[in-house]
């Protein structure tokens, strides 16, 4: 699958990604907010890559690379993941490396996969967990008029708040 913005491409990922999947999950800066098993070296950047085209093959996820137009390699991510059961809602993930951060770039990537969502795979509602610690994400999703469910609780994620989307009708 690919999809196409201004500036970017959004496309599948595949082994010859290993070295900017490495890059991109063991990023500091991206995971001071995540919790999650960082690849250490190339092999567990692999392992990540099958699993997720074992889970896009199984339509458990749709899980995109990102990178700009006139360069190969990939900056950041963006998925929808976790579809409920009548598959009406998805969360969606992202992560963009640091220094590519205040440029729009997510904003773009982002928008590009709410219509995917909503209007190919009609959706009704993409939900987005970010920590409450993260600005620049929330900032984001504030600006794409996602709502803060207060309240709303990411089991076992105390740091987590919780944000939705839902579709236009």
């Amino acid at each position: 699958m690919k999809l196409e913005t201004e500036r970017l491409l959004l496309r599948d990922i595949n082994e010859s990604y290993v070295e900017d999947i490495l890059r991109i999950r063991s990023n500091e800066v991206i995971n001071q907010f995540v919790l999650r098993n960082s690849p250490k070296n190339n092999y567990d950047a692999l392992q990540f890559i099958l699993t997720i085209k074992e889970k896009t093959k199984n339509n458990q996820t749709i899980y995109l690379g990102i990178s700009l137009k006139d360069q190969p390699s990939l900056i950041g991510t963006i998925c929808l993941w976790n579809f409920s059961e009548d598959r009406k809602t998805a969360e969606v993930g992202y992560e963009l490396l640091p220094e590519y951060h205040r440029q729009g770039i997510m904003s773009e990537a982002l928008k590009a996969v709410l219509d995917f969502g909503f209007n190919e795979l009609h959706l009704e509602e993409i939900v987005a967990i970010t920590n409450t610690f993260n600005e620049n994400s929330k900032r984001i999703l504030l600006k794409h008029d996602f709502i803060l469910l207060n309240g709303k609780k990411d089991e076992g994620f105390p740091d987590n708040i919780i944000f939705s989307l839902k579709k236009n009708t």
